[in-house]
């Protein structure tokens, strides 16, 4: 009789984030796992006490996965203007455009596994904490109210990206940045 295959976590936890990947949050459910894992339901449950907890860790590694991805795009493109909130701003719609499932699971979504905003975009670096010392240096008398002004644009931008609805390309949106970044300044 040949051995069963042990069916571990970490392949569940990537399968499911490959499914939340491929089809959104919404698909991601026990039948559709096993299906991709290619078992029954009963490991999965095994492992998980429940579809809550897969939720949970796909959200926290969406988190991670994001952070990551905001950190290869400021090395990747070391052409940016250092003016702050731009890279940001620009990662995190590429990201929307690259990664339309995540980007709706962890920034549309309504549960956010008492994760605030700032501790998302913030990370391990303190991505979101240097970009308001930066713009504290530049003169900005309140830097977190030019990060929410800055960011009402910038998570709208993802939004539409995800809808189809943003058409400019990324030179014009890091212009469009700066020039709001200046001109939020110059009114605080």
């Amino acid at each position: 009789m040949p051995r069963k295959t042990m069916i571990t976590k970490e392949m569940l936890s990537d399968s499911a984030f490959a499914l939340l990947q491929e089809e959104g949050v919404e698909e991601v459910t026990a039948r559709k796992l096993a299906a991709k894992q290619g078992c029954s339901t009963q490991p999965i449950f095994h492992v998980y006490n429940g579809m809550e907890d897969i939720i949970r860790e796909m959200f926290e590694r969406c988190v991670l996965y994001f952070q990551k991805y905001h950190a290869l795009y400021t090395q990747t493109h070391r052409s940016i203007p250092n003016v702050p909130f731009v890279a940001l701003g620009l990662s995190y719609i590429r990201f929307a455009a690259e990664e339309p499932n995540l980007f709706r699971f962890l920034f549309l979504g309504k549960d956010k596994f008492g994760m605030s905003l700032y501790e998302m975009l913030n990370g391990e670096n303190g991505v979101l904490s240097k970009e308001v010392a930066a713009a504290k240096a530049d003169g900005c008398a309140d830097p977190q109210m030019i990060f929410m002004s800055m960011w009402i644009f910038i998570h709208g931008a993802g939004c539409m990206t995800i809808t189809g609805d943003y058409d400019l390309d990324e030179k014009d949106t890091e212009e469009l940045l700066v020039n709001s970044y200046k001109a939020y300044k110059e009114l605080g």
